[in-house]
């Protein structure tokens, strides 16, 4: 009961808006997952023509999530985060309506939209109001749902398609979203920029377009393997991306502001935080394939082997904050990391006659480091920004982090087209001993990625994790003596 009072406090209360706007959307994009083949079926068209839905989802988000800030900044945070939760909520109302696939490719563009606008200004709103010593506490407060929306995603839609129909789990997001509205109606005040930047639309022109060549390029990549059309999309991302950059350099007010890169810890994370996010992403893609087509579990079940790794979220995030104060963030981001590194090995020695519980234990494992090195990474990439930066930052962060989760999968695929390959064999049977190869690969990136961190300073974000060495050192009195 206290536990619960000290969740609703009013500080905590804005944080938890936010965080509810997070798992609705990363639930509705997890569990269409399960039940596209009765949609494919319902529409009269098949399961492969359903990914439109899908692509055409990520390809909105990718392109206007760039734009996110300057409409927050422009148009106030609170009325910008309320009309997208309104979009995508009726996006929902016309997913579930939808009786072709024309109609709801339309009504997935419209749900992208929303979700553009949804989380990067949600986030934004947040980093605002909390104070920097309240940011670990706070980010792990939002974090924890959007990791677990993908874990309990796939059992959810499993179960509502099996046992309802595939409309419901559309209509879910219907009361979750009126919620939504009427809490940030009443706790979220409107704060707009005082300078009102003009839109730079030719930087919005470049940087979709290249996003979304970049997203139809990693589909390509996951489906496909490495084509000519493949290598055309990549191709025309790096040109839109290489006039985008020169066009940032030389507009007064850029729609992505690359300068906060210059930020010591904002540009490492940045970095080679994405790989992590990456690596790390690709499991919820690769484990549940794994157990229904390798191992023979239903897809029922191995989405309920997937809630091991949802408690080892949950499990986690009170001892978060106490982690990071003992042994501060670079410590954590490499220890971690080599603990996420060796649950993804794990995962991929498992065999079809290793037991439940031990399939779960190992699950629970990576459910612990992942959520220890997301909550890091969100963490520190904002730990020494500038206030005036933030919004910048956040849209930066945000694009990047969109574009991770789609990176993950297409490499977790990508990983088993070619193991497949190699071995001559058929890719719609793939076995034990090509996802054994993907996680091995998935592992040894994550520790790769952790090079990256060795360039962290010891105090990194000490003003944010409250690292007990060095708030023990600043807060030493001087012990030197002057000489007579």
């Amino acid at each position: 009961m206290s536990k619960l009072k000290e969740l609703l406090q009013p500080s905590h209360i804005v944080p938890l808006i936010v965080a509810s706007a997070f798992f609705m959307e990363n639930l509705d994009g997890s569990v269409i997952n399960t039940a596209l083949p009765q949609m494919a079926l319902s529409m009269g068209v098949s399961a492969v023509d359903m990914s439109i839905g899908i692509t055409s989802y990520l390809i909105t988000l990718a392109a206007f999530i760039p734009v996110s800030g300057w409409f927050a900044d422009r148009f106030g945070a609170q009325r910008v985060f309320g009309s997208a939760v309104a979009v995508f909520t009726l996006a929902s109302i016309g997913c579930a309506l939808s009786d072709s696939v024309h109609a709801f490719t339309l009504a997935r563009i419209l749900q992208g939209m929303g979700g553009a606008m949804m989380v990067p200004v949600g986030r934004l709103i947040v980093l605002r109001i909390t104070p920097k010593d309240q940011l670990v506490k706070v980010v792990a407060l939002i974090t924890w749902p959007g990791l677990m929306a993908p874990i309990v995603g796939p059992p959810l839609g499993g179960f509502i398609t099996t046992y309802f129909s595939w409309h419901y789990i559309f209509y879910l997001n219907v009361p979750l979203g009126l919620i939504g509205l009427w809490l940030i109606k009443k706790y979220i005040s409107n704060q707009s920029e005082q300078s009102k930047r003009p839109l730079d639309f030719i930087g919005f022109l470049l940087i979709g377009l290249g996003l979304a060549s970049f997203v139809m390029g990693v589909e390509s990549l996951g489906n496909e393997g490495l084509t000519v059309r493949c290598g055309e999309l990549f191709l025309a991302c790096a040109l839109l991306g290489l006039l985008a950059w020169v066009h940032t350099k030389r507009h007064p007010s850029p729609l992505l502001n690359f300068s906060v890169l210059r930020v010591h810890t904002f540009g490492i994370i940045f970095f080679w935080g994405s790989l992590t996010r990456v690596c790390i992403g690709a499991t919820p893609f690769l484990a549940p394939l794994m157990f229904q087509v390798a191992f023979g579990y239903n897809a029922f079940a191995s989405g309920l082997l997937l809630l091991s790794a949802m408690l080892g979220n949950l499990g986690l995030k009170p001892f978060t904050p106490k982690l990071l104060r003992r042994f501060g963030f670079r410590t954590i981001l490499l220890g971690n990391g080599c603990l996420a590194a060796c649950a993804a090995f794990a995962i991929g020695l498992l065999s079809p006659n290793a037991s439940v519980v031990l399939i779960a234990m190992v699950m629970l494992v990576y459910g612990i480091t992942r959520s220890m090195q997301f909550t890091c990474i969100q963490t520190m990439a904002f730990a020494d920004v500038p206030s005036e930066q933030m919004s910048g930052a956040n849209t930066l962060f945000s694009t990047m982090a969109q574009l991770t989760q789609g990176v993950g999968v297409a490499l977790g695929a990508t990983m088993i087209h070619a193991s497949v390959y190699l071995r001559q064999g058929d890719i719609n049977h793939p076995q034990t001993n090509d996802f054994t190869l993907a996680f091995s690969l998935v592992g040894a990136l994550i520790l790769v990625s952790l090079l990256g961190y060795r360039g962290l300073r010891l105090d990194a974000g000490a003003s944010v994790s409250k690292h007990e060495k060095f708030q023990i050192q600043t807060s030493k009195p001087s012990t030197s003596t002057s000489t007579p």
